[in-house]
């Protein structure tokens, strides 16, 4: 259902999830439908379509024509694609570092009215408390008291946002439904471990989504760039790590490189990134100059498996000396943007998308 949005003069108008204003053109003849044009690329780079309206479809005189009805374009709002915002109630189960706490907020800003979170004991961050409504305290492994955390609170969609600590993995002490899902797993990776849990939760009425449509505004795209330009030799390293990178995915083995002048330093497998980051980075020498790239899986699920970056891996740049870090453009979340930038200035080290 399109939601219904104001424009600063107070005129209201009916505005179609996911189509950028600046796709729209008001014609001056009247008549009773809309008509498209021609596919054509959004910042975000995926297609969509330029909207043209008629002049009778303007808002309060003309509420029933779909898509979109606009008086003064460039003042409308628009919704973000995915339904995120009809979302009244929503449960998070919620890792470690800001990412839980941020889609807390965002959830609230688009108009979810209630936020559930299931927490790990040693993991989330106990801020997390103060921006939801409710928040269930666990152990990691503890699948049925998840999934009932959920079901006990009437809640039937759940994101998951944050990591575990992979030193957790092996420590956890499975109830008997979490052990069942990793004996019936042949292959133990993030996909297969993650879509089991989904099945789980979808047995008990739980559906795990796609936290996307809150996160699109931190999810930079083609041409993002932030400190020093890259110079010719960086650029060719990124884009030999690139390849890499992709193919490390396709493996199963983990999503991050780092290479100088050509040479692989380092290949994130289990220990994550930060810690591929420090590997790399001292195996570049004492003059540093370290070229990182990291990148999201090929045909990734978009439900746990967001690449993700934020002021601790500029940090981790920077003490690796690591000069140059490249993420996939629109597949990649980018937290806390503005401490980004003053440490890629403050530290000299160049942060830019790559596709």
């Amino acid at each position: 259902m399109p939601g219904l949005s104001e424009v600063a003069d107070g005129t209201k108008a009916v505005v179609l999830a996911g189509i950028p204003a600046t796709q729209i053109e008001v014609l001056d003849s009247p008549g009773p439908q809309a008509t498209r044009g021609d596919d054509r690329p959004t910042q975000s780079g995926l297609a969509s379509r330029t909207h043209r309206l008629p002049a009778c479809a303007v808002a309060d005189r003309c509420l029933s024509v779909i898509p979109l009805f606009v008086t003064k374009v460039a003042e409308i709002e628009t919704l973000p694609p995915g339904g995120g915002p009809g979302i009244e109630t929503i449960g998070i189960i919620a890792g470690n570092r800001s990412l839980p706490l941020i889609f807390a907020r965002e959830a609230r800003k688009q108009g979810v009215k209630r936020v559930v979170a299931v927490a790990f004991d040693g993991e989330t961050d106990p801020g997390l408390a103060a921006l939801v409504d409710d928040i269930v305290w666990i152990k990691v492994g503890q699948l049925s008291k998840m999934i009932s955390a959920f079901t006990d609170r009437g809640v039937k969609q759940c994101i998951m946002a944050g990591q575990i600590a992979p030193r957790n993995l092996y420590e956890v002490r499975p109830d008997l439904r979490a052990v069942g899902v990793l004996l019936r797993l042949k292959v133990k990776n993030a996909h297969t471990v993650f879509g089991a849990i989904a099945d789980e939760l979808k047995k008990d009425g739980v559906e795990l989504i796609e936290a996307t449509p809150w996160f699109k505004p931190l999810m930079p795209g083609v041409g993002f760039q932030m400190g020093p330009k890259v110079s010719d030799e960086q650029q060719s390293d990124i884009e030999i790590g690139f390849r890499l990178a992709k193919e490390i995915t396709r493996l199963e083995i983990g999503q991050t490189v780092v290479l100088k002048d050509g040479a692989i330093l380092a290949v994130e497998a289990f220990e994550g990134t930060d810690r591929c980051l420090t590997r790399g980075g001292e195996l570049a020498g004492r003059d540093g100059g370290a070229v990182a790239v990291k990148v999201a899986r090929e045909k990734h699920d978009l439900r746990f498996d967001i690449p993700c970056l934020g002021p601790q891996t500029i940090e981790t740049c920077a003490a690796a000396h690591v000069s140059v870090l490249a993420f996939e453009a629109g597949k990649s979340l980018l937290l806390e943007q503005e401490t980004c930038a003053a440490l890629t200035k403050k530290n000299k080290i160049s942060l830019l998308t790559i596709a």
